[in-house]
């Protein structure tokens, strides 16, 4: 007995031995999610590469901060579309069939999930490795997010998505799921190779991280954070860090279509939004405002 994944067929000793789903042909599968990062600051920077995918669409998290958007994600919710005069549940179903194109089937209902209702489980049943990489202390692999991954790591550092990059594989005997989590695009909006003595400090936002992870910005002391000041000049030249983020991580992005294999889909959006002064707001989560809510999206197979 035998199955055939990614155009090869694998031998089997028993039904229990290969999964559930066995089509001619699977699509290794990578979700990218560029933490914090606002549908209009991906649009200024203008990335290139990642436009190889396909056009870049307005569409709206199902939460305002990072956990919670998160397991939306996993339990295969991706940012949608608001669309008018549609039942919600019809949406859901609809939405859903779109992972046919996905992975590379054509019998993926959103009642597949049922009972985990949970993306990594899902795919575990249909033959896939499960990995994730994350940047936020939030997401660690201690959280009930990690269920169902065979790797799940929390990066050394909260801003480099290239060296996730050096940990990933693909096997030509089964298809691989990726979960990167990117943080270059979240508070402080910082590069790798930037001198953390150079990132903004902002009173409140730098303390939590520097509680949650000694390393994510430097582990400098909560005296040294200056006071918040809704100062738009300030707040502008946050924004703009994370446009400039967008546009080295467009390079990152490069070298991750260089490395997959051609049997790749990718779906890359955000988590959530940012403020940055709009109607006297900066941050996320306890922000009700469109732009918390509006993210990017964009996905397919290179082209």
């Amino acid at each position: 007995m035998s199955w055939v994944l990614s155009g090869r067929r694998v031998a089997s000793t028993s039904a229990l031995d290969r999964p559930s789903w066995c089509p001619v042909t699977a699509n290794h599968y990578i979700l990218i999610v560029l933490d914090s990062c606002r549908f209009d600051t991906l649009m200024e920077a203008n990335p290139r590469t990642l436009q190889r995918l396909g056009a870049v669409e307005r569409r709206w998290s199902y939460a305002s901060w990072t956990s919670p958007s998160h397991y939306n994600l996993l339990i295969g919710l991706l940012p949608h579309q608001s669309p008018s005069q549609v039942f919600a549940s019809e949406y859901y179903k609809r939405d859903f069939v779109r992972y046919c194109e996905r992975l590379g089937h054509d019998g993926i209902e959103f009642r597949s999930l049922i009972p985990s209702l949970y993306l990594p489980t899902f795919l575990k049943s249909l033959g896939y490795e499960t990995n994730a990489f994350v940047s936020l202390p939030v997401l660690n692999p201690a959280t009930i997010l990690n269920h169902d991954f065979d790797r799940y790591e929390l990066m050394p550092a909260h801003n480099d998505m290239e060296a996730m990059l050096d940990r990933m594989s693909f096997s030509d005997e089964r298809p691989s799921f990726y979960l990167l989590n990117v943080g270059e695009t979240h508070y402080p909006y910082a590069l790798p190779d930037e001198d953390p003595s150079e990132w903004p400090v902002i009173s409140g936002v730098h303390g939590v991280f520097r509680h949650l992870d000694e390393q994510v910005v430097g582990g400098r002391l909560q005296a040294e954070e200056e006071p918040l000041a809704f100062d738009q000049r300030v707040l502008d030249r946050l924004r703009a860090r994370q446009v400039d983020a967008v546009r080295y991580l467009d390079r990152v992005f490069a070298r991750l279509f260089d490395i997959v294999p051609a049997n790749t889909y990718i779906t890359v959006t955000a988590d959530h939004g940012e403020l940055f002064g709009e109607e006297g707001y900066f941050g996320h989560g306890p922000i009700h405002h469109d732009k918390v809510y509006e993210v990017p999206f964009v996905e397919g197979k290179l082209r």
